[in-house]
């Protein structure tokens, strides 16, 4: 089948010749005129003067005195006469949605020539209208009584009189609003057209033909424009449509009208078609129909890649299927990118009609960056700035890229945990002086965001364009349109157009901003059409692909809102929701018509605003086409995680870095820590990840207080609580705990210190700034510091031996390659004594566990196994051996439940036995440090091994918080 444009090019060049030079052809947009000269030129087989092609906007622009106006400078405009016309004092920032929604409204009435003194006329007038006046047809006068029906002018609500108090003033607005415009040599689309069409003379036209090509639904003004040429006898219509959706057979007394066919059978009527009616029997022809059914959105985009192998190799000897004559269309144009990347592979040429979207660009995101800096972001009236927007800016390749000290700056404040890093931390060179300088006003920001933007170009400038790929050239594009819509707006500002606050300037910024697309440069008649729906008309193509089409997605959901009400639209002829439903519908068959291929792809996931459900149009073509159609579903293919056991085998390369690590002579300063005994117990696979391979979580700041954190904190505040109490001496007396529990501040300044320290990080003398959590958990360690003070007021008088005392001690195993000298130790939390017991106490901000039943439960591997018992455990056998033969001191390892301090029953030491009846606190140490050591010695024995790989725990319920769990599944 000839596409519609081949067709029409052939007409046209059969009836007029060769000589089109004063002829303009006319279409709904651009692209279809690229298709169509290319057709034109086949026809002729040789030189001819062409036509000019026009777009039907580019038509009335060409034909009007006034420019188009700057959609923001309108609003703004808009604001200015409805502040004067209502003496209303609403600011532009509550204003703007309202005076786009006006505006929008301004330009449908224009387009189809409402008279605005009757549609804003005074409500009582109205109904009069509705009621009396003869030229209402039966219709609009049934919509107007609707509307007075549901709008009851007796009983009035408070916000009907504000409805009405408004309308009565829209009229005046409106009449105002075009007279400023036009003192300014300005309109909107809608009064362009209004203008040209009430001052046009046919006769007066530089063109003696005007051929329109491929049209469908028509505003009054539209439709008055041709109406004037063709009694003129200047012009010519060409209807895209097809008999299966326009005349269908008549089978009731009342004829049923497709949507599909509703405006073209309107157009045929007034303007017939040049092209006879046989050439538009097409829709029932034979196709090939599949209704493919997709889990996700992005499964449909890796289902393209199947597709395209299987319809770029079919051919037939009489109808060849190649790139040229497949499409794919995207009702979800946010499927773009991952389209791209599923062709990209299997097509030679593709060319791309959508635009790529300005938001998916790094100059996008880098804006967004710099304005949650300067708005969100700064904190102490500019002095500072929040962590999370510093972060993002820092990391972006931008930064990167323009400052070599962005890297090390960012490790540096993740490594102190800044959380509101100040200027002189922040303004390292010249680049990052200029973003973290702080912005105040709208027009500061707009001409910050200008001049870093410039700054940005510098990377490109640096290139050769002859060897960019194309995602850098996107990104350049995207760098200058950013740069011209910052621009723009800092204008607009700058001239007093535009006075705006910062928050309705951010909203506004991001709007443009994610509205915008950058077009693609290439050869638009050449190669696999990528296209949104609206690119769509007049083409045609033998193979398609119609990806997301969903209800909602085609046709759009409608929901615009819009100051005049349905019913009033209706019968003043103004667009509604069906004129819209009708256009898609329309846009849905002509595109398939010619079609010979058909592949609907439709989500059948219902998440968010997606319900899940395809496209009416497709139930549609199930009920009325006769076509047969092919039903498939994807599957994600997502495979569920091995089950595999992941063990690591103890290979020599792997033991010596062991020995190399934890080698008493060799290091030092690095012992096997309880916590890395613990780990091995918990699961020997982990301590593998974490104490061999040396893998860790990255470092990232945080304004939240984990666990660890949270006892790094209460530590730290004890310990300064306790190095406060001894500054004269060791001897915590009852005394000295009262008068630190009764001073009213004392406790709350020590905690507040050991944030400073271990959270904030800051100086001393400097003051940092709490939020909500942090105020919660700086009360709670606060609570429980007093409550760990009022259990040791019971136990005074003791002598402190040491807080945060680190022990070590080197113990000799015999392994397969030799003796090795290992070196334990850890850090004590607290030591005191009192009457010849040495306490070792760790604190715990937890819940207190049931007893210890046995020394060999600690070195079982067990969810409920007490890793804390063995660590102070551990603790108490390396104190075993390093007190002096002069203080003869039995040794008791203690656990401090800080929740169970205060009460009565508490006690920190650790109790032993198989029940409740048999458990005895542990006083004596030494009765258990055999055991112990022989247990110890094993388990080191065990972990440099080398027929014990590392495996992981059986005990899976822990695993659903461990860093490594997406490594071993």
């Amino acid at each position: 089948m000839l596409p519609f444009l081949q067709l029409v090019a052939r007409d046209l060049y059969a009836k007029h010749g060769s000589d089109l030079s004063r002829t303009v052809i006319i279409f709904p947009n651009k692209r279809a005129s690229l298709f169509f000269s290319e057709y034109l030129a086949k026809e002729a087989g040789k030189p001819i003067w062409a036509p000019a092609y026009l777009s039907i906007n580019e038509l009335f622009a060409r034909f009007s005195r006034l420019k188009l106006a700057d959609p923001i400078a309108s609003v703004c405009l808009l604001h200015k006469v409805f502040a004067s016309v209502t003496e209303s004092s609403e600011t532009l920032d509550d204003f703007y949605t309202w005076g786009e929604m006006l505006i929008a409204d301004f330009d449908d009435l224009d387009k189809n020539l409402v008279e605005a003194d009757k549609l804003f006329s005074n409500l009582s007038a109205l109904k009069a209208l509705a009621d009396g006046y003869g030229f209402l047809t039966d219709e609009q006068r049934h919509h107007l009584q609707r509307f007075f029906h549901n709008l009851s002018m007796e009983n009035t609500s408070d916000l009907k009189a504000r409805f009405i108090a408004l309308w009565n003033k829209l009229g005046t607005i409106y009449k105002h609003f075009q007279q400023e415009l036009q003192t300014q040599g300005l309109a909107y689309e809608g009064m362009m057209y209004r203008q040209v069409i009430e001052q046009i003379h046919p006769e007066a036209l530089p063109y003696d033909r005007f051929v329109f090509v491929g049209f469908n639904v028509l505003n009054k003004v539209e439709h008055r424009f041709m109406r004037l040429l063709q009694r003129a006898g200047k012009a010519l219509f060409y209807w895209d449509y097809d008999t299966a959706y326009t005349f269908l057979p008549r089978q009731q007394a009342i004829p049923f009208v497709h949507e599909a066919g509703e405006f073209i059978l309107r157009n045929l009527d007034d303007f017939p078609n040049e092209l006879p009616k046989g050439l538009f029997d097409n829709l029932r022809q034979p196709k090939r129909v599949r209704y493919v059914s997709s889990p996700t959105e992005n499964a449909q985009a890796r289902y393209l890649s199947s597709w395209l192998r299987e319809t770029l190799q079919a051919s037939t000897s009489s109808a060849p299927y190649g790139e040229r004559q497949t499409a794919i269309v995207l009702c979800n144009e946010a499927l773009l990118l991952p389209v791209l990347h599923a062709t990209a592979p299997y097509v030679k040429e593709l060319n791309i009609t959508m635009g790529f979207p300005l938001q998916q660009t790094p100059a996008c995101s880098f804006v967004n960056a710099l304005v949650e800096l300067q708005t969100k972001g700064q904190r102490h009236n500019g002095r500072s700035y929040h962590h999370e927007m510093v972060q993002t800016l820092l990391r972006h390749p931008y930064t990167s890229l323009l400052s070599p000290l962005a890297h090390g700056l960012d490790h540096e404040l993740t490594g102190k945990n800044r959380f509101y890093p100040t200027l002189g931390e922040l303004q390292r060179d010249a680049f990052l002086t200029r973003l973290f300088t702080p912005q105040h006003s709208p027009e500061e920001l707009l001409r910050y965001l200008a001049e870093v933007l410039v700054e940005v170009s510098a990377i490109y400038r640096a290139q050769p364009r002859e060897s960019e790929e194309l995602y850098n050239q996107l990104y350049r594009e995207g760098l200058f349109k950013s740069y011209t819509i910052v621009n723009r707006l800092h204008s607009l500002v700058e001239s007093g157009q535009l006075t705006i606050q910062t928050d309705t300037l951010c909203r506004l910024l991001n709007r443009l901003l994610s509205g915008a697309s950058i077009p693609f440069h290439g050869e638009p008649a050449v190669g696999v059409q990528v296209m949104g729906v609206l690119e769509t008309r007049n083409l045609d193509f033998q193979n398609l692909a119609i990806l997301s089409l969903n209800e909602g997605q085609l046709p759009k959901k409608n929901v615009e809102a819009s100051f005049v009400p349905y019913n009033l639209r209706k019968a003043f002829g103004m667009t509604t929701v069906e004129h819209k439903n009708a256009v898609f519908a329309y846009y849905f068959y002509r595109l398939i018509q010619r079609a010979e291929n058909l592949t609907f792809v439709y989500n059948t996931s219902s998440e968010g605003m997606n319900r899940g459900e395809m496209s009416r149009f497709m139930l549609q073509f199930l009920a009325e086409m006769p076509h047969a159609v092919t039903h498939e579903s994807l599957q994600t293919m997502q495979s569920e995680p091995s089950g595999r056991e992941v063990a690591i085998a103890k290979s020599e390369a792997i033991l010596a870095q062991l020995r190399r690590r934890y080698h008493a002579a060799d290091n030092p300063n690095t012992f096997l820590s309880p916590s890395a005994l613990n780990t091995y117990l918990n699961c020997k696979l982990k301590f593998y990840y974490r104490y061999v391979a040396g893998l860790s979580t990255p470092d990232e700041v945080g304004d939240t207080i984990d666990g660890a954190l949270f006892g790094t904190i209460f530590h730290r505040a004890a310990e300064l609580a306790y190095g406060y109490l001894t500054t004269r001496n060791n001897l915590i007396q009852a005394d000295d705990i009262k008068q630190l529990l009764h001073h009213p501040t004392k406790v709350g300044e020590l905690v507040n210190q050991a944030f400073k320290e271990k959270f904030f990080q800051v100086a001393a003398h400097e003051t940092p700034h709490y939020n909500g959590t942090q105020l919660v958990n700086a009360c709670v360690i606060t609570y429980y510091l007093r409550q760990l003070l009022s259990n040791d007021l019971q136990y005074a008088p003791f002598t402190l031996e040491g807080m945060e005392k680190r022990v070590e001690e080197v113990v000799e195993i015999e392994t397969s390659q030799g003796p090795l000298p290992l070196r334990l130790g850890g850090i004590i939390d607290r030591l005191d004594s009192k009457e010849g017991l040495l306490r070792i106490i760790d604190y715990k901000t937890g819940h207190k566990p049931g007893p210890v039943g046995s020394i060999e439960q600690l070195f079982i591997p067990s969810e409920k196994r007490p890793s804390h018992v063995f660590q102070t455990f551990l603790y108490a056998a390396i104190m075993c051996r390093q007190l002096s033969p002069a203080r003869q001191m039995k040794i008791a390892p203690a656990l401090l439940y800080i929740l169970k301090a205060a009460t009565e029953d508490s006690s920190p030491m650790i109790a032993m036995g198989a029940s409740k009846q048999q458990k005895e606190d542990i006083t004596d140490f030494s009765l258990y440090e055999q055991e112990f050591r022989e247990r110890l010695t094993a388990l080191m024995k065990e972990i440099f091994d080398s027929d014990t790989p590392f495996t992981p725990t059986e005990e899976t319920e822990a695993c659903a918080h461990c860093d490594f769990r997406k490594l071993c599944h």
